[in-house]
């Protein structure tokens, strides 16, 4: 696997614009552009149309949709567990399964990126920029029979030749719906990104073996491949490799901010998050929210944020944010 570093080379201007990312209220219904649209929590899935994928996180507050939307028309279909979509030199690709029938979170999760990662080498959208995994109950189990330690093994193994460039930037957080079903769906596209680390943190990837057999296999953000978006992956109060503040939503969330900073400054991004810069907060305790609030509406008061409830892959963290920010 390559560092980060060695991976960092100007983009084609011919690179494709990133999809628009927003975030709607009320009935959303994909369009001819809409690369993928987002719902949250439980709620009436009406719509036959890959794109849209219901995700199991509950959000605190109103029913809001995610969509995505590319300079092109889309196309789109269904391959058994695989759901995709793509247009505009962009793919969404989703899998959502049932770990019963693959013996477990780890077996689930090596299904879920052997389908994703054989169907991005087929097609010329080939790098994948974003991921995102939800699965039930991360956190049970104790040491390295951990579901969330068992679910990193699974998805190493599934990866493949596709992530031999490198890792893209990533989420994983536990849901409360059923626990049986694991999520994952990707973004990618018909150039190379550029991954980014925080100056900050140890590389998820070169974590000690106290955090498991298998180290995470994600990079902090992603640059896409037009320079206009950093991708930004799960981030929380770690320093270095270890979880800060145990137990203090409060100095936690400062200490996210300064992870979220670091990596506009490494990406080389303006500072601050405006309003194009959609973000999504992960809390685990639905009595934190306000809190959660309070504190975006302090700190990051234009950036538009979902929250959402959802457990976070160590035990001890309270909240992660993760999201976008446009250079625009």
């Amino acid at each position: 696997m390559l560092e980060a570093s060695d991976m960092r080379a100007s983009a084609p201007s011919t690179a494709p614009a990133a999809p628009r990312v927003r975030y709607r209220t009320g009935p959303v219904e994909p369009g001819p552009t809409t690369l993928a649209a987002f719902g949250f929590g439980d709620g009436p899935d009406a719509l036959d149309d890959p794109r849209w994928f219901r995700v199991a996180l509950e959000p605190f507050g109103d029913a809001v949709v995610e969509t995505w939307d590319v300079d092109a028309e889309v196309t789109h279909g269904r391959d058994g567990d695989l759901r995709w979509s793509r247009g505009g030199g962009w793919l969404f690709a989703a899998v959502e399964c049932r770990e019963s029938a693959y013996g477990g979170i780890e077996g689930a999760a090596r299904h879920a990126y052997e389908l994703l990662s054989r169907f991005v080498a087929r097609g010329p959208e080939r790098h994948v920029q974003r991921i995102w995994n939800y699965l039930g109950a991360i956190n049970a189990g104790e040491d390295d029979d951990e579901r969330y330690k068992h679910f990193c093994t699974g998805r190493i193994g599934g990866m493949g030749d596709v992530f031999a460039q490198g890792f893209p930037a990533a989420t994983a957080i536990g849901h409360h719906a059923d626990r049986d079903v694991l999520q994952v769906y990707l973004l990618a596209t018909d150039r190379p990104g550029t991954r980014v680390e925080n100056p900050r943190q140890v590389s998820a990837w070169q974590y000690p073996r106290q955090y498991g057999r298998t180290p995470p296999s994600f990079a902090r953000a992603t640059l896409l491949p037009a320079d206009d978006v950093l991708a930004i992956s799960g981030t929380a109060a770690v320093v270095g490799h270890a979880s800060a503040h145990a137990g203090d939503i409060d100095a936690q969330l400062a200490e996210t901010l300064r992870n979220l900073e670091a990596l506009l400054v490494a990406g080389g991004l303006p500072p601050g998050f405006n309003a194009d810069a959609p973000l999504k907060a992960y809390v685990r305790h639905p009595a934190h929210a306000e809190a959660v609030r309070a504190f975006a509406a302090k700190h990051l008061p234009r950036a538009p944020m979902l929250l959402l409830h959802g457990d976070i892959c160590r035990e001890e963290l309270l909240v992660e944010i993760d999201g976008w920010r446009y250079r625009s």
